[in-house]
């Protein structure tokens, strides 16, 4: 049977190496992926990651090809892609990161451009959404409009570090928010370890340490 896939939704929002950490262990599942990128998003991944905006297919085909799942990439203003209808199946979609301008235009059903209809169709269908919001600190629109979001069921993950797996790089930090996303995927991962695996070593670690 062939997979539904995911639609994941990369923003202007500070954090792209959260969306393509997400991208690629979704590939590696071979899940296939819907991929829209906004423009301020293609501003980040550029000032962030050094993405080549300019050369659009081939940058992310360098990045996301080769992998046993497939990405399929639609321009932000292609309002008329599958993933703007109900009638095309998808397991659901992911905003990583979600900025709150995009995050206000979901909340309010604008619909201004794929990304923001695609999510509305998650809304309308009735299928997961799950959004990352990076931003602080948050005013009072923000967290309205996040609350607005919270009652219709759309799941929220703000970009928020743990520290109890000892995160030692910054590979470490991402991989345990992408984890946390893949968690509410239903999505098998290791990409952390969890509360409860190995902390009877780290409490003798830091009795040690104490003494």
């Amino acid at each position: 049977m062939k997979k539904r896939g995911w639609v994941v939704g990369i923003t202007g929002a500070s954090g792209a190496i959260y969306g393509v950490t997400l991208i690629k262990e979704l590939l590696r599942r071979g899940v296939p992926v819907h991929l829209v990128i906004t423009d301020a998003g293609w501003r980040v991944l550029h000032e962030e990651l050094d993405w080549v905006a300019a050369k659009r297919k081939e940058t992310l085909e360098a990045h996301f090809g080769g992998f046993p799942g497939t990405y399929t990439y639609y321009p932000l203003q292609d309002i008329g892609a599958g993933i703007a209808s109900g009638s095309f199946r998808t397991e659901g979609m992911v905003v990583m990161p979600c900025s709150m301008g995009t995050l206000a235009g979901i909340s309010r059903g604008a619909s201004d451009n794929l990304l923001e209809r695609a999510a509305d169709v998650m809304l309308k269908e009735g299928r997961r959404l799950i959004l990352v919001p990076r931003e602080t600190p948050l005013h009072a629109i923000h967290l309205e409009n996040m609350l607005v979001l919270a009652k219709m069921g759309v799941k929220l993950i703000p970009a928020m570090p743990a520290f109890y797996q000892r995160p030692e790089t910054l590979d470490d930090i991402v991989a345990f928010l992408v984890g946390k996303v893949l968690d509410n995927m239903d999505l098998d991962h290791e990409l952390f370890r969890r509360w409860g695996e190995g902390n009877d070593d780290n409490r003798e670690e830091t009795a040690h340490r104490e003494n």
